[in-house]
Order: structure tokens, then sequence, then C-alpha cells
């Protein structure tokens, strides 16, 4: 009987560290390739930190006409200065907004963040470094309050599926979870 509990917990075991590594490789291949997603095809797209390449060929793709970078101007990084190049030159509308993964998002940042969706040429693509949390959460907000999808459907966008990692104090980026709780309220995007 003990060797049968044994052999019991030794597959457990390796069925439950071949799925962390299954989740892993998955993550790992996200962030590699980019975190591209298409939100609605033709008007919002969503990625990680783009490359000036990567940037090209969503543009070509996707028709991109503006960027919506969340990590906030940094002139003098490499980065920054490779995407506002890149963007300057295949013409694309360029617009920052700082955010924090780690920090909750204001009802008037939020109020803020729908205008500037609005306002930007589309098809738009959203961005922050890996693509998953403060871009989920600005994927779910677009959803709910400019195209009308209901609180369900726009939560989606904060998901695993897009690597966004959402466990209360176990996830730095928890507060885009309470951000979204909290905001589909205040801004009126509950299905009542």
């Amino acid at each position: 009987m003990a060797v049968k509990v044994k052999v019991w917990g030794l597959r457990v075991g390796a069925a439950l560290f071949a799925a962390v590594m299954a989740l892993i490789g998955y993550l790992a291949v996200l962030h590699y390739n980019g975190n591209f997603h298409t939100v609605i095809a033709g008007e919002l797209y969503r990625s990680g930190q783009p490359t000036g390449g990567q940037l090209e060929k969503y543009a070509k793709e996707a028709g991109l006409q503006s960027v919506l970078n969340l990590r906030g101007a940094s002139p003098g990084s490499d980065w920054y200065d490779a995407e506002v190049a890149q963007s300057e030159k295949l013409g694309l509308a360029h617009a920052d907004f700082a955010l924090s993964a780690s920090r909750e998002v204001t009802h008037q940042e939020a109020i803020d963040l729908i205008a500037l969706m609005r306002s930007l040429p589309k098809p738009l693509l959203i961005h922050c470094k890996y693509g998953s949390d403060r871009t989920g959460l600005l994927a779910a907000l677009y959803l709910a309050a400019i195209v009308g999808e209901d609180a369900d459907t726009a939560d989606g966008q904060l998901s695993l599926y897009f690597g966004h990692f959402a466990v209360p104090y176990l996830s730095a980026a928890y507060p885009m979870d309470e951000s979204w709780d909290r905001l589909e309220v205040d801004l009126e995007f509950a299905e009542n």
C-alpha cells in the first residue's frame, strides 16, 4: 500500500511539474513573440513593448494608425527613442500615458485614458512592457466603455491567456484587477 501511495505521489508531482513547465514555456513564447493580439480586428490591438521591426510588422499587418504607450514618455531610453522614431517613420500618431501595474488606476485616470483612446486614430495599438497587465486593463476599458461590451467579456482581457497573473498578495500586478473591479462599477460598465 505504501508503495502505491508513493508512486501516486510521484505521478502527481511529475504532472504538476510538467504543468508548471508548460505554463512557463507558454509565457516565454508570449514574451518572445511580443504578445501581439487582436482585440477588435481593424480597430484595437495589444502587445508588449514592440521593437522597431515589430512595430513596422504590426503596422503593415493591422494597418495601424496610432500607438498608445502605457509606460510613459522616457526620452533618452533606447526602447522609447526607437518607438518614437519608428512611429514617425511609419506616420503613426504616438501617445504616452504613464501607468504602473502595481498601483490602482484612479477614476480620473480611467476617464482620461478612455478619452485618449477615443481620440486616437484607428486602428490603435496599446502596449506596456509585457502586454499583459496595464494593456489588459486598457483593453478591458476600451471594450466596456467605448465598444459597449458587457463586463464579463471585457474582463477576459485580464487573463493568463495574455500573460496576466493575478493572485492577491502573490502578484505585483493585482492592482490592475482591483482597478477593473472598481472601475466597472464606478464607470457604470456593470450589467444592470
